[in-house]
């Protein structure tokens, strides 16, 4: 086998475990790690880091398959394929517009700003459904939205350091 594919297989690897350890997170609560109750968006943190090294097919497909993920774990509605490709796309974006430096303050930037943005789009999709008025859940929209963002851009700069070094391989 030629070293390229062996280092194409050993990415491929590392990017699936790193997927599914981010996916297996989603279930943890370590004491230390919650703000308000609320745990870091380990795979909006997951798509950030992959996203700001990707093309941007692939950071969408990332984006789609761990919604995907995140849905068969969590319930189907509302989806989070929506704030997850949203996420992947802007980041994609604000990286090829060189927004997006290597460094851990980018990264914890960008991961804030798109935790609120996927909180916004899960709270308007319930709101959709219906089963509560839009006036109580922006009730604590607020207070999802910024202690997801908060507590994700913290560990943000944990996930993307050693993945982005282990995806340059």
């Amino acid at each position: 086998m030629s070293n390229i594919s062996q280092q194409a297989i050993l990415k491929s690897l590392i990017t699936i475990a790193s997927a599914l350890v981010c996916a297996l997170l989603l279930f943890t609560r370590i004491p230390g790690m919650e703000i308000f109750g609320i745990g870091p968006n380990w795979l909006l943190i997951w798509v950030v880091a992959w996203s700001s090294q990707s093309s941007t097919i692939e950071a969408l497909v990332a984006g789609l398959v761990l919604g995907f993920i995140q849905d068969g774990i969590t319930a189907p509605y509302p989806t989070h394929i929506i704030p997850l490709v949203f996420a992947a796309f802007v980041t994609v974006f604000l990286q090829k517009q060189r927004f997006i430096q290597e460094d851990f303050i980018s990264i914890a930037l960008v991961t804030f700003i798109l935790a609120i943005f996927a909180e916004t789009f899960i709270a308007i999709q319930l709101g959709l459904i219906g089963n509560q008025t839009f006036g109580e859940i922006w009730v604590y929209h607020k207070q999802i939205a910024l202690g997801s963002a908060v507590i994700s851009s913290l560990w943000a700069p944990v996930i993307y350091f050693p993945l982005s070094q282990l995806w340059k391989l």
